[in-house]
């Protein structure tokens, strides 16, 4: 079929419109964010780096208490922020349903639940034991502060505070720095490879208030989880890889701080 040059000419600031929408829709998600979070996260390490001693001497508490000795009025204000912070990802569907599509798209729905889980359980079980072994070593060298994943009162709503404060920085992080981000970053004209950059400088950049160590170290877990999802093309397996490794970080700190010598604590 022959081609007008009139409808050429149309499609271009039609094309050059839906990219322009596409950048200003990722920004204001980005800046209600994990952009924030690594801007905040800048700031935070700038302040550690120039206060008096090293970083290991100083701490990064993650789920504190947000009203000490009100336990109730402490349980309100735990489940306010975790699902406050599900925000964005209801954004990010909202895009996606102006767009024609769903979450579905970036492979985050309940159609394939067993081999998510499995092979989320395999990434968290390689990606939580080198984890672990890179932030004692990082910390060692001076490179990272001291993370504390929880000091929450021991109450009876802890745990499952706990388990649902991992789940939510899974869905926020995965849905949005791998799934959404990598989408929007092809639709921009991105290449695979800066596209990649991208999504892991963002991921390291908002754990900066760790340290050196958390930068890098999630960073690269950033490389891994853009090349899985490249391959499986379902963010569904990195949520469960990453809820079963801060449920390792937090339950497990919970109950091992103060018990084991390999442990440090603030």
């Amino acid at each position: 079929m022959k081609v007008e040059a009139g409808q050429v000419a149309e499609s271009i600031p039609q094309e050059r419109s839906s990219r322009r929408i596409f950048r200003d829709e990722t920004l204001l998600v980005l800046g209600l964010s994990l952009g924030a979070s690594g801007v905040s996260a800048l700031i935070s390490f700038v302040g550690s780096v120039t206060r008096p001693g090293g970083l290991k001497d100083q701490a990064a508490t993650l789920n504190a208490s947000a009203a000490p000795g009100r336990p109730w009025l402490d349980l309100a204000w735990q489940l306010f922020g975790i699902t406050t912070s599900l925000i964005p990802v209801l954004l990010v569907a909202h895009f996606l349903i102006r767009e024609g599509r769903s979450l579905r798209i970036l492979g985050f729905d309940r159609t394939r639940p067993w081999s998510d889980l499995g092979r989320g359980a395999a990434i968290a079980a390689v990606i939580g034991s080198t984890g672990i072994a890179f932030y004692l070593a990082a910390r060692g060298l001076g490179f990272n502060l001291t993370v504390v994943p929880e000091a929450l009162p021991d109450v009876w709503w802890k745990y499952p505070v706990l388990i649902l404060s991992a789940a939510q920085n899974a869905v926020l992080e995965e849905v949005i720095v791998v799934g959404y981000l990598l989408r929007r970053l092809d639709q921009l004209g991105w290449s695979p490879t800066a596209a990649l950059v991208g999504s892991s400088v963002l991921r390291g950049s908002y754990h900066l208030y760790q340290g050196i160590g958390g930068f890098v170290g999630n960073m690269v877990m950033g490389v891994v989880f853009v090349w899985l999802y490249r391959r499986w093309g379902r963010v569904g397996p990195l949520v469960v890889a990453h809820t079963l490794l801060d449920i390792g970080a937090f339950v497990g700190y919970a109950l091992l701080a103060g018990k084991v010598d390999w442990l440090p604590t603030a």
